[in-house]
């Protein structure tokens, strides 16, 4: 493909796996605590959801890999998709991601940083919003320069964001003062119970980021191989951070309290922890995290607008098809999406935002998960696979079971906003109609 050689391949090994551990780790496990322990209704069962849906999440991430490592090109399940079942499947998801899924996910994080940053400087709840777009602004900058400049800020940032999770891990397990299991919550503050179900897709959203690697498989050093280590070892590290630090929550605040805190629960976990200051200086150290985490999403799902655009898939194809001279970045195409993330900043509140976010992505990744066994009956003797998943055909099994359920779990909960996402998904099929007529 000789458009894609004008994609620095500047990811490694370590700066791939940083931005798998980075993009994961985010916002989701220091902001959803409330709102995965009010819908599952008591500690045990809430520690339950962050297993399964790290379980599920290692399960998707296992079998994705298999199939990334037989399709090594930008374009992540736009691309699969494209590959397996045609070209408006493919379209409706790569639609789906540049639309909806990257931009909701972009915006849900720039706008738990706006409610952090207010409450750690003091600021009225008003700065929330212009905090959070500018810290999005910030990011899109970082990724208009060459991509070695974001991978390695990528490294940087996962690396200090480790230190808030290892610190509030060690306090919850030895100076945590509360009994961490059997708590139930008697407070309906945030949100509504809605079942274990819901619970783990609560979860996801904290789990997200693990695909985004492959939205860039264009610009990683021997995608074959590394897209699948950095995968698999990515998402093993996050799900024991995640056990650890929802545990160690449990043991330094009461299962009401946490409800009550809401968005608001880990700054004054760390302030419980290391006092007003050491509260504050961890606090920075999650800011950062943050930042990691959006870069992630900024360096990810524009490729795939890109390939789109390359394609011919999207509209003003030849404007988003263009990458910058100089930074070999698809510039036009981070901006297009960091301004559709603020018109969804400026609608909903990001709870809301990353659960439709992620329910229609996981539309798009049972087909994918489904793709494995295709790929399987056309190479079944894997001359083209240089990455087998372990325990096939368990793995891919449970990958797609897991996501039926969460996906069930979710209509019975919210069909209203469930509809809403879907047809703004469907809205992409008479503009899918109209390219193929002007083709």
């Amino acid at each position: 493909m000789a458009e894609e050689d004008k994609l620095n391949r500047g990811f490694g090994l370590w700066s791939s796996l940083s931005l798998v551990i980075g993009t994961i780790i985010g916002s989701g496990i220091f902001f959803k605590q409330g709102s995965v322990l009010q819908t599952a209704g008591d500690t045990n069962t809430a520690l339950w959801a962050w297993l399964a849906g790290g379980i599920l999440t290692l399960t998707a991430g296992m079998t994705v890999a298999e199939v990334g490592s037989q399709m090594a090109e930008t374009g992540g399940i736009y691309s699969y998709l494209t590959h397996l079942y045609g070209k408006t499947v493919g379209y409706l998801a790569g639609w789906m991601q540049v639309i909806f899924y990257g931009p909701a996910m972009m915006g849900a994080i720039s706008a738990y940083f706006g409610v952090l940053f207010v409450a750690l400087f003091g600021l009225g709840s008003s700065w929330s919003l212009p905090a959070g777009m500018a810290a999005l602004a910030f990011v899109g900058l970082v990724n208009s320069i060459p991509n070695h400049f974001s991978a390695g800020f990528q490294v940087i940032t996962t690396t200090i964001k480790m230190l808030p999770i290892v610190a509030l891990i060690i306090f919850g397990l030895f100076f945590g003062k509360h009994d961490a299991l059997g708590q139930t919550v008697t407070v309906m503050s945030h949100g509504s119970m809605g079942g274990f179900g819901v619970a783990v897709l609560a979860t996801l959203f904290a789990y997200d980021g693990w695909v985004t690697l492959a939205n860039i498989s264009g610009e990683i050093k021997n995608p074959q191989k590394v897209l699948p280590k950095a995968i698999i070892t990515g998402i093993l590290i996050v799900i024991v951070a995640y056990m650890g630090i929802s545990y160690g929550a449990y043991r330094s605040l009461t299962a009401n309290e946490i409800v009550n805190l809401g968005e608001n629960t880990t700054l004054k976990m760390a302030t419980n922890a290391f006092g007003y200051w050491g509260g504050r200086v961890l606090s920075v150290a999650i800011l950062i995290s943050l930042i990691g985490t959006l870069n992630g999403k900024v360096v990810s799902f524009p490729r795939i607008l890109y390939v789109m655009a390359k394609k011919g898939d999207f509209i003003f194809a030849k404007s988003f098809a263009k990458i910058h001279h100089r930074a070999k970045t698809p510039n036009n195409a981070i901006w297009f999406m960091v301004v559709i993330a603020y018109v969804m900043m400026l609608l909903t509140d990001p709870d809301q935002l990353s659960d439709y976010a992620i329910f229609v992505t996981f539309l798009f990744y049972i087909l994918v998960f489904i793709g494995a066994f295709i790929l399987r009956r056309r190479d079944p003797k894997g001359e083209k696979r240089t990455f087998s998943m372990p325990l096939y055909p368990v793995i891919p099994v449970i990958a797609i079971l897991g996501s039926l359920y969460v996906e069930i779990s979710e209509l019975l909960n919210d069909l209203h906003g469930v509809l809403i996402s879907v047809i703004i998904i469907l809205l992409g099929l008479p503009i899918f109609w109209w390219l193929n007529r002007k083709k």
